[in-house]
């Protein structure tokens, strides 16, 4: 007999609170540096680049490319009933780098292709955390 264990869930830090209440908002929020005008991820007190603390929190568009992915076949504890599932790094349009899940399609190479456009969907993970996943961009055709 196999018990499923519960999914791990990323805990707010002082740091990262502003960019978890965004997404319970369901907006996309990223910390950006009003000295050398940069967004940059993962949050922190002071700016990678030029090291102020002049930190903001800015709405980000919410969309991107696939820089890269894997389709994960073994799933870490807490993850079996997902499997398989698509782990990815998704470029930003405002530049940073993201780690996340590609969702709302089939975990196949021929449909997770480099540069795809995406978009970032909202996933409640429990009363407390939303988590934030990206699918590929709908385009509306009109024939």
């Amino acid at each position: 007999m196999t018990t499923t264990r519960p999914k791990p869930l990323p805990r707010p830090t002082p740091e990262t609170a502003p960019f978890w209440e965004g997404c319970k908002q369901r907006e996309l929020r990223l910390p950006f540096c009003t000295v050398c005008q940069r967004y940059f991820f993962y949050p922190r007190r002071y700016c990678p680049t030029c090291l102020s603390d002049a930190i903001t929190w800015r709405k980000a568009s919410g969309r991107g490319t696939l820089h890269t992915y894997i389709i994960n076949h073994r799933p870490a504890p807490g993850f079996e009933q997902d499997a398989p599932y698509v782990i990815a790094i998704v470029q930003l349009d405002e530049g940073p780098r993201l780690m996340t899940n590609i969702i709302n399609v089939e975990p196949q190479p021929e449909n997770l292709i480099p540069d795809m456009p995406v978009e970032v969907v909202f996933e409640d993970a429990s009363a407390e955390i939303t988590l934030p996943k990206f699918q590929p961009v709908r385009t509306e055709r009109n024939d």
